[in-house]
């Protein structure tokens, strides 16, 4: 299987100047080769122009450009491929009748990644292994300190440099074998999302929401003001940014660490956990306006303003984050982690299997008119979400 870490890194004053360098010259060559795919199609022929052939002009490039000289070939050709894969996610949402979005020019301020697509080539993790600090080399650059907080299990295939803020991020993906399974408890578990409280389980638990931005929203409210007042460009507009971007990195690693140890949690306790397949994207969307047809250009209410807070409740739960982190960690485990269809879970009754709307009179309540069943609503859903699960592995066996 294949896993990531990421590690901090510590470069000197001039190393972090060589970075710099690093990733402004490959945001260079991005947009030259976005700009020569524009121009080839804009012209008469509406000529196409792919990765093997921008990738064969690399070496003339570095031979005339000495600034791109300095930097890995397979790293300029990571970029390319970067490129060629935003036109190929253009051309597949164009064909299924979605937003398009096509590939834009980045500023240096917006291109933060380099990939270096094999260990080895331009690039050396634990370059120094006689050294008791940890070490990557990167060609261009030298042998920069990294703080290595765990160790590194299998072999290092891929690495990538990431600026943060202020602060450099060296990406290592290994590949490794797979690991022991955990032992088998006999437990199964069925959860419900939320946002009054972050997910509850069949078992009659509740994970509280930490709500993590909602807590933060005051400091950046007044950091993003602070940054408006502040004059494009200079001195103190910079150090308003990074104010603010320190604020929302902080809340981003308190929305993770809180994944990760709820997601533990569960697989450590459960062999089989079945959750709801949210489609969190049409969840948070807004919604439509709606025009008055006896006032042109006027709109009616659409309950955008509501929806907005909801919203902004979906995301700071990090519903998409924890699931994707809840996966991955039952994959390592041997555990078995299965999305079932959400629809009718929190109305229909877990004693009779009585469905309708009646049956859920407030957000929190759960009351069966069929058989007067009471229970959290949560907790039903939970329940009705494992059921569903445990039917579709049985009739799926692996």
């Amino acid at each position: 299987m294949i896993r990531a870490y990421k590690f901090l890194m510590r470069p000197t004053v001039g190393q972090e100047g060589a970075l710099t360098a690093m990733l402004r010259d490959h945001c260079t060559l991005y947009n030259a080769a976005l700009q020569e795919r524009r121009d080839a199609y804009r012209h008469a022929s509406k000529t196409t122009i792919r990765y093997g052939q921008q990738s064969a002009q690399l070496k003339d490039i570095r031979t005339y450009d000495p600034d791109q000289a300095r930097w890995s070939f397979s790293s300029q050709q990571a970029t390319l491929r970067r490129l060629d894969k935003a036109f190929a996610a253009f051309f597949r949402r164009v064909k299924s009748s979605e937003k398009p979005g096509y590939p834009r020019f980045r500023s240096n301020k917006r291109f933060d990644t380099v990939d270096f697509p094999q260990d080895g080539d331009g690039c050396r993790w634990d370059a120094t292994p006689h050294d008791p600090v940890t070490r990557v080399r990167l060609q261009g650059v030298g042998h920069v300190k990294v703080h290595q907080h765990r160790p590194v299990v299998g072999k290092v295939k891929t690495i990538s440099v990431k600026r943060e803020d202020r602060r450099w991020y060296v990406v290592l993906t290994a590949d490794q074998a797979q690991p022991e399974p955990l032992p088998a408890t006999g437990a199964v578990v069925g959860i419900d999302m939320g946002i009054a409280n972050f997910l509850a389980d069949s078992t009659g638990e509740f994970v509280p929401n930490p709500r993590h931005g909602a807590k933060a929203a005051a400091k950046l409210e007044a950091a993003q003001q602070a940054l408006s007042r502040c004059k494009r460009g200079s001195t103190r507009r910079r150090k308003a940014v990074e104010v603010v971007a320190r604020l929302h990195r902080k809340v981003r690693r308190q929305r993770l660490d809180h994944a990760h140890k709820t997601a533990l949690d569960l697989v450590r306790g459960n062999d089989f956990i079945a959750h709801e397949d949210l489609k969190i994207r049409n969840m948070s969307k807004a919604p439509a306006p709606k025009p008055d047809a006896e006032r042109p250009g006027a709109f009616l209410p659409n309950g955008a303003s509501a929806k907005a807070g909801l919203n902004r409740s979906i995301a700071d739960a990090g519903w998409g984050v924890f699931l994707a982190i809840l996966a991955a960690k039952a994959e390592g485990a041997g555990r078995e982690v299965m999305a079932v269809d959400p629809r009718n879970t929190s109305r229909r009754c877990p004693e009779c299997g009585h469905t309708a709307k009646e049956n859920r009179p407030i957000q929190e309540k759960f009351h069966c008119q069929e058989c007067d069943h009471q229970a959290h609503a949560d907790t039903v859903g939970a329940l009705n979400v494992l059921r569903a699960g445990l039917v579709r592995r049985d009739a799926n066996p692996a």
